[in-house]
């Protein structure tokens, strides 16, 4: 078999496997000495990296392997990443919509508007990357504020956050009215029957 075709078939191998496939194994399917396809795969390997292409082939061990080239790494990650949603729970669910509503967001915001301590739940976002750090509020103690990142974004589907559906947000810093009770002696007595 001429070099050109064995390559060829070697290549064909290699991208259908998916895997390493061992010299012996290539080398007894092709009929040709496992030296040949040494031969022919480490050339192969040499041409494709000094031309810089998206996919290479690396020896492993006993075997070669058709790979990704490293330097397209970031690219083939972005594009297979699987967009499964994280898993949240209704403390976490609770704690992203209000930092997405109100962002940048603070933890004792969350916390005002949950009633409940909302730590773990800033922390679990965190971890899965959908929420991020926005800098420092500029007031005493300057707590940390949050909002959310792209992830958030496509997690969800949406390509902005003008894409949320319209809320009743919660007022801050306005005075709360609350009715007060009217006391016994102010009620008016009852009308007499008669």
């Amino acid at each position: 078999m001429e070099q050109t075709q064995l390559q060829r078939a070697i290549e064909a191998i290699l991208f259908a496997a998916g895997e390493r496939i061992e010299v012996a194994r290539l080398a007894a399917t092709l009929e040709v000495d496992e030296n040949e396809i040494v031969a022919a795969a480490d050339a192969m390997a040499n041409e494709w990296a000094f031309q810089r292409r998206g996919i290479r082939i690396i020896k492993l061990e006993n075997g070669y392997q058709m790979v990704s080239s490293g330097e397209m790494a970031d690219f083939v990650t972005k594009a297979l990443e699987t967009r499964k949603p994280p898993k949240l729970s209704a403390s976490q669910l609770e704690t992203l919509t209000i930092i997405a509503y109100y962002q940048p967001a603070t933890k004792a915001m969350v916390e005002q508007i949950r009633g409940v301590d909302s730590s773990y739940s800033v922390g679990a976002l965190l971890n899965k990357k959908l929420i991020e750090e926005a800098g420092r509020l500029n007031v005493p103690g300057r707590p940390i504020q949050y909002r959310t990142t792209p992830d958030f974004l496509r997690t969800f589907g949406i390509s902005s956050l003008e894409e949320l559906p319209e809320i009743e947000k919660v007022s801050f810093g306005e005075p709360i009215v609350e009715e007060q009770p009217v006391l016994a002696e102010e009620q008016p007595a009852p009308a007499e029957e008669g």
